[in-house]
């Protein structure tokens, strides 16, 4: 899946043909990459179909290409799948609380108990293991194997085959002990004629044990069956959260994808290697991120935040040539950062409103190296709130103050306050001029 989007995008980003094309060509190529990932296909064509709509509907900011301005829907919609903005919470919200793991034998549940317990340990809390998987052999020795190794308790019947009951007499046990998070590994489907046994067994646990949550341990590498394998696990005992295993290979990873909508819950963590403390919190914007091309991906959404904030310092702009607001160096402040991030900032007299009309202001005056932008920026940073308000405060004791601050030269805090005394003498022209056009307007109505 990863190799196959990021191809994808490079196509897209670096392509020569239109823009129509492109996209058509895509979106294609999303849907043959997701497919052979193992995607369920009803999911893949409702995701393209969400992307399709967003284009009809939206139109791009201003100063972004277009290209890049579609690559960020792709972005926003698979991000969506996997949770959105919201990082999930992992932290238990009251205790003590219990978790049951369920899944398919061979996904790595039993080291992913000892992984979560581990996790846990570290963030301070008093840790113990359940081990109820009576199929697999040498299963509940593993598990205490890996208590042993992070320092964790494992309560375990060498030789019951009674699941239901171990993980009843082991959870009532450690909660008499005052255990604050208990893990409970269960056995995983071990064969086709075993299947509707063993998830009523997990659906006898679920009943008994009254887990606080449920977690899903999926084989990046599962594929095509990982929506059917999630929904009955899912029906089984409620599924409260997913955890991807084996995300270090090369697994086609679609799988993940299919179960996160089967079950509706989001996933939690992923495992990223075999030791014990790789294990990590699921960040969904960086998996996407990754899937899409990290490098690539990155460098739009800093761009597409770049121009949020841009048309942020406009709107100001255009509020301060209507004389509803005043300019200050705060204002310039937060120009020259999102400026800094688009281009130049020979462009923040240009893309304002009105002002790249105006052809009587020094070119000098306009351009800025990335250098000067660098000593203004610490020249603001070593004033006081008041100051940036009211620049007029700036004498020559306070200017003084400011240089030594910043590491500058007092020349250097004049240089700024002056740039910032000619885009203020600029927007009163254009205020003037503005005036004098709706009075214009006015007589010419009145005719």
């Amino acid at each position: 899946m990863l190799e196959g989007i990021r191809d994808a995008v490079r196509k897209f980003l670096g392509g020569t043909t239109s823009y129509d094309v492109a996209v058509d060509e895509f979106i294609k190529d999303l849907q043959k990459a997701l497919i052979s990932s193992d995607v369920q296909v009803k999911l893949v064509f409702s995701l393209t179909n969400k992307i399709k709509e967003r284009l009809k509907k939206e139109s791009p900011p201003t100063s972004l290409e277009r290209r890049e301005w579609f690559i960020k829907i792709v972005y926003d919609e698979l991000s969506s799948l996997f949770g959105g903005d919201k990082e999930p919470e992992v932290n238990p919200g009251s205790l003590p609380y219990v978790i049951m793991l369920v899944g398919v034998q061979g996904t790595g549940k039993t080291t992913t108990a000892g992984k979560l317990a581990y996790f846990y340990k570290k963030r301070g809390y008093k840790v113990a293991l359940v081990g109820a998987d009576v199929y697999r052999p040498a299963a509940l020795e593993q598990l205490m194997q890996l208590g042993k190794q992070i320092g964790v308790p494992v309560y375990g019947e060498p030789g019951e085959k009674d699941a239901v009951g171990i993980a009843k007499r082991g959870v009532e046990k450690l909660l008499s002990e005052k255990y604050e998070l208990i893990i409970v590994d269960t056995a995983g489907r071990h064969g086709y004629g075993e299947e509707a046994k063993l998830l009523e067994e997990m659906k006898e646990i679920y009943e008994s044990v009254k887990p606080n949550e449920v977690i899903l341990v999926i084989d990046a590498s599962l594929g095509q069956k990982a929506y059917d394998l999630a929904k009955r696990f899912h029906e089984a005992s409620k599924v409260g959260s997913i955890i991807i295993t084996k995300m270090d290979g090369t697994a086609k990873g679609g799988g993940a994808l299919s179960a996160v909508v089967a079950t509706g819950a989001p996933i939690k963590f992923i495992g990223t290697g075999e030791k014990i403390d790789e294990l990590e919190v699921f960040n969904p914007k960086r998996f996407v991120a990754r899937v899409l091309g990290m490098g690539d991906v990155e460098a739009i959404i800093e761009k597409i935040k770049a121009v949020e904030d841009y048309e942020g310092i406009q709107k100001k702009m255009q509020e301060v040539t209507s004389g509803k607001s005043r300019l200050t160096l705060r204002d310039l402040y937060k120009q020259i950062i999102a400026m800094r991030k688009m281009g130049p900032l020979s462009k923040i007299l240009q893309l304002m409103p009105g002002i790249n009309l105006m052809g009587d202001i020094p070119e000098d005056q306009i351009k800025v190296g990335e250098k000067k932008m660098q000593r203004w920026l610490a020249i603001m940073n070593s004033m006081t709130y008041e100051e940036l308000d009211n620049p007029s405060l700036l004498d020559k004791q306070r200017m003084k103050r400011i240089a030594m601050g910043s590491g500058t030269e007092v020349e250097e805090v004049k240089e700024l306050i002056e740039h910032f005394n000619t885009i203020q003498r600029t927007l009163k022209v254009l205020k003037r001029r503005k005036k004098d056009v709706e009075r214009l307007l006015g007589q010419l109505g009145g005719t």
